[in-house]
């Protein structure tokens, strides 16, 4: 493997110590899918070069107000995830202006980018939501709660893939949202080994319970987000067209359709080599 080759997957390898996307769960409407106030994206106004260095990642805890989220706030905090994320990020990446990574309570089960301040959140409602999912599915409290962390992984990098994209404009010809699930599918399976199938796996498997948990609406269909039943089988893709033959059993139990599973690995080859040529310019040097 080429130096060049060993860089960018240490880069990206510390891109998965943040750990989504903004969830589409137990929602009436696509509002419940946004935060109390979100800004509209603004385009860069030009093309952002690596060598200007204006800004850090940097960590806001906001204090929750229910009680109920006590013991997942202390848990984020006490492991430092944050705050070890921001360090290696700066260590890893150029910015043209200051990222908050947080934690908060919104009032509603949410993950998002905010493009105005710039911040990426995960709020408690959606930890606490993953953990409810995963004990639905007969999961003790213990294992509910790995899946949970898991699951957020996954959604944090989702919530940087926004970030990254709009802050060095980087070209997206297609459907952003899906754009960033593979960029968090990607780097979870290329990176962090068996910690970061179980992000994709977990993720995978909160977008089929939701699915069944909830009705297929017009507003759905119209939101910019694929249906949970889509993120299932292209999260489950991602992983089989990683390596095909160790993850032959999603063909093999027919979790994956074989009819999709013939195309999954050009897709997660199209994938990898997109993210990591648009990752390469702003590694810093």
């Amino acid at each position: 493997m080429s130096k060049h080759a060993v860089n960018l997957g240490w880069i990206l390898f510390i891109l998965l110590l943040v750990t989504a996307c903004v969830w589409r769960s137990d929602r009436p409407n696509t509002s419940a899918n946004k935060p109390l106030s979100e800004p509209a994206i603004e385009t860069p106004s030009s093309n952002y070069i690596s060598d200007n260095d204006q800004g850090d990642f940097k960590v806001d805890h906001r204090a929750f107000k229910s009680a109920k989220f006590a013991d997942i706030d202390a848990k984020v905090r006490n492991a430092k995830l944050l705050e070890k994320a921001a360090d290696k990020l700066n260590a890893a990446l150029t910015l043209p202006r200051d990222v908050t990574l947080r934690t908060a309570e919104c009032g509603r089960v949410n993950a998002f980018y905010t493009p105005k301040e710039p911040s990426v959140t995960v709020c408690f409602e959606l930890m606490d939501h993953f953990y409810k999912v995963f004990r639905s599915s007969g999961e003790s409290s213990d294992e509910a709660y790995t899946q949970m962390f898991d699951a957020v992984r996954f959604v944090f990098l989702h919530e940087v893939g926004h970030a990254l994209i709009d802050l060095y404009a980087l070209p997206i010809t297609g459907n952003e949202e899906d754009a960033a699930d593979r960029c968090s599918a990607f780097i979870n399976i290329e990176y962090l080994g068996k910690d970061g199938v179980d992000a994709v796996l977990a993720a995978a498997k909160a977008f089929e319970i939701d699915s069944k948990r909830s009705g297929r609406g017009r507003l759905d269909l119209a939101d910019e987000h694929l249906l949970q039943e889509q993120r299932y089988y292209n999260s489950l893709c991602m992983l089989y067209g990683s390596d095909t033959a160790k993850y032959q059993y999603l063909v093999t139990d027919k979790i994956l359709p074989a009819e999709r599973a013939g195309r999954c690995q050009s897709e997660y080859s199209r994938s990898k080599n997109s993210w990591t040529s648009l990752l390469e310019p702003f590694r810093r040097k």
